[in-house]
């Protein structure tokens, strides 16, 4: 099998072993029904009438189902370069399905009632995650129509990364039991405010006299 592969494509460079991958590869995965496989087979192999004898074509006509057998019967070796690929793949897909719904629940959900994110540390993992959603913005960016729509997509892709790097968010949302007590920074501006008049009453009183 792998000179007939040498000489129908001369241009490649392929070992045996990579070859005999290949086609167990191919047979167990069912990508080509029996059918298919005998056709492609016959194209494969040259013609009676062409540059070898019949005599020649039988045996090697033969020889190729004794060849794919084999390669059936051999234990199969992974390579680790598709696995990783397809791992990568699966990973992509699921950061791309969590941030559509981090995005589409944020749109939906007032903004007093936003959970609270946590703040998450710059290690070497969470910015892989954060440099992987970036290019998947740009569609959402290009479609927003004003700055709240804007605000619910920045939020919902950090609702997303915290889901996925699996940091604890806040359900409980913004409103809390002291939602109605004064800012510290009003309290502050409010007592700035009553010294200043305190001061001027003063100053008037000052003037009168």
């Amino acid at each position: 099998m792998h000179r007939l592969f040498a000489e129908l494509e001369p241009s490649l460079t392929v070992t045996e072993q990579n070859l005999a991958d290949r086609v167990r590869y191919i047979l167990r995965s069912n990508i080509f029904d029996v059918a298919e496989l005998e056709r492609l087979r016959r194209e494969a192999v040259p013609s009676s009438d062409e540059n070898t004898t019949a005599e020649d074509a039988a045996p090697q006509m033969v020889e190729q189902p004794a060849n794919v057998d084999a390669a059936v019967n051999t234990p199969v070796v992974v390579d680790s370069n598709d696995d990783g690929t397809v791992a990568q793949e699966l990973e992509l897909e699921h950061m791309r399905s969590t941030l559509e719904e981090a995005i589409v629940e944020t749109r939906s959900t007032p903004l007093e009632n936003r959970p609270r994110l946590p703040r998450i540390a710059l290690s070497k993992r969470n910015r892989a995650v954060v440099r992987a959603l970036n290019p998947m913005l740009v569609t959402y960016l290009e479609a927003s129509r004003d700055l709240c729509e804007t605000d619910s997509i920045l939020f919902g892709t950090a609702l997303a990364v915290c889901r996925i790097i699996g940091a604890k968010v806040s359900t409980a949302g913004r409103a809390t039991g002291h939602s109605s007590a004064i800012p510290a920074w009003r309290r502050r501006i409010e007592e700035r405010i009553a010294k200043a008049r305190a001061l001027i009453g003063r100053l008037i009183c000052f003037s009168r006299i």
